[in-house]
């Protein structure tokens, strides 16, 4: 598994008098790959917005009720063909992950959190984030694929109303 990262070792000059302290080093890392794409979510590559449907919260009235489902695309293209294809692993970590291993709502609605299901239609545990097991595949030739995962609210009791927001950091990983 081969995770995009770019090296680059930065080197200072101190003026005399100035001590050498670990503290005031700054570390690049990278990586140069045979493989690059390009990674969008729901075809935007910058700031993507996944926007859930307003529910009723009678549809969120227990713990343990799910509602409005609303499926996203993670998609990579201007990829280089090859004529074996090749796969790549979504990655997803998760910001302010409940104990349930959900996203966190930082909305003013309680009692809702945001579940996030694999292409599968299985809920990830963000607890040790998640990495797709080769759930993007590039064939034989191809320069962008695309796969489809699932948000949804998350009852963790009666819901309140209010906005529900939540985020998670993504990636891919080169196989």
């Amino acid at each position: 598994m081969m995770l995009k990262r770019y090296t680059l070792t930065c080197a200072t000059l101190l003026l005399p008098g100035l001590a050498f302290a670990s503290g005031n080093t700054i570390t690049f890392q990278g990586e140069v790959a045979a493989q690059t794409c390009s990674i969008s979510v729901n075809g935007n590559d910058a700031s993507p917005v996944v926007l859930l449907p307003t529910v009723g919260t009678a549809q969120l009235n227990e713990a343990g009720k799910v509602a409005g489902a609303t499926t996203f695309d993670i998609g990579v293209t201007g990829c280089t063909a090859s004529d074996d294809g090749m796969s790549f692993s979504t990655v997803f970590v998760g910001n302010q992950v409940t104990e349930a291993g959900n996203l966190g709502n930082t909305g003013t609605a309680q009692n809702v959190e945001l579940q996030i299901l694999d292409t599968k239609g299985i809920e990830i545990d963000f607890t040790n984030g998640f990495t797709g097991n080769r759930d993007l595949v590039l064939a034989s030739g191809q320069t962008s694929t695309n796969s489809t995962y699932t948000a949804q609210y998350f009852a963790t009791g009666a819901a309140v109303p209010g906005s529900v927001m939540s985020t998670m950091q993504y990636a891919i990983s080169y196989q």
